[in-house]
């Protein structure tokens, strides 16, 4: 792999068409601070504009956390104006990486807690290893989740059960969830990064605007009515219609032959 920026807290890197952004603080679990959000911010905005990237794999340096949630030091000093603007930050950060019109698959490879587990919930498919532990444990220090998490997890697994797991602060296996629909897949710590290469390298061989496309009537779908999401996905079908990628996928299908999607 190769190093494409250079970040104070996080690591950028591209193999192919996969760019993999690893939180980089180990000795405190890869803890978010104000520094890390920044240069989150800056490694997705790379993987966005970078057209040779299909795919974002994130993931937290070594083997005992994805991210274990808000650093604590600045929290106990924060005043209600820093604690407003560090979430807004927070949470356009995670928008940014939902919206990314390309597949984010979060690999879990330890503690996803707090900002770690919203951090998961903005990306677009969640792997987990079997000893991946996940909750926002917010209210336990007077606070609650900022970064989305009492917004996409009630999308993702249901109000009740996200009312569970946010109220109590509980924190759950990896097993536990998966059971729930939290996680897709548990996989072993060793497969962990390579079965989500295997993941963003099949959907990378469709078109890359379909994805795009298909990503955006999904999310802004689900910020709406059916109606209104069956006319937004209409209108995403009509665009993807017109692109010279369409033209080449009916033509490969006709002609029994692989397509080569070139993301126009």
């Amino acid at each position: 792999m190769s190093p494409s920026i250079s970040l104070e807290t996080v690591l950028y890197q591209k193999k192919g068409a996969i760019a993999y952004v690893t939180m980089n603080r180990p000795k405190v679990l890869n803890a978010l601070n104000k520094r890390a959000i920044t240069d989150l911010k800056a490694a997705f905005e790379e993987a966005r504009d970078d057209s040779a990237v299909r795919g974002v794999i994130l993931t937290g340096a070594g083997d005992k956390a994805f991210i274990a949630g808000a650093d604590i030091n600045e929290v106990a000093t924060d005043t209600p104006i820093e604690a407003q603007e560090k979430t807004e930050r927070g949470q356009a950060v995670m928008d940014l990486i939902e919206n990314l019109g390309k597949p984010v698959i979060a690999a879990v490879n330890g503690f996803a807690l707090g900002g770690g587990c919203e951090s998961a919930l903005a990306c677009t498919i969640r792997l987990a290893s079997e000893n991946a532990r996940f909750g926002l444990p917010e209210v336990k220090l007077g606070i609650m989740p900022g970064y989305g998490g009492t917004q996409r997890l009630p999308r993702l697994v249901g109000k009740s059960v996200a009312l569970h797991l946010i109220l109590t602060g509980e924190m759950i296996t990896a097993q536990e969830a998966c059971r729930i629909g939290l996680v897709n897949e548990v996989v072993p710590s060793s497969e962990l990064i390579s079965r989500s290469e295997a993941i963003l390298n099949q959907i990378g061989a469709n078109a890359p605007l379909s994805i795009k496309f298909a990503l955006q009537s999904v999310n802004k779908g689900l910020e709406t009515s059916l109606s209104e999401g069956l006319l937004l996905e209409a209108s995403l079908v009509a665009i993807c219609t017109s692109t010279e990628d369409k033209k080449e996928g009916a033509s490969a299908f006709l002609e029994k032959r692989s397509p080569k999607f070139q993301g126009r």
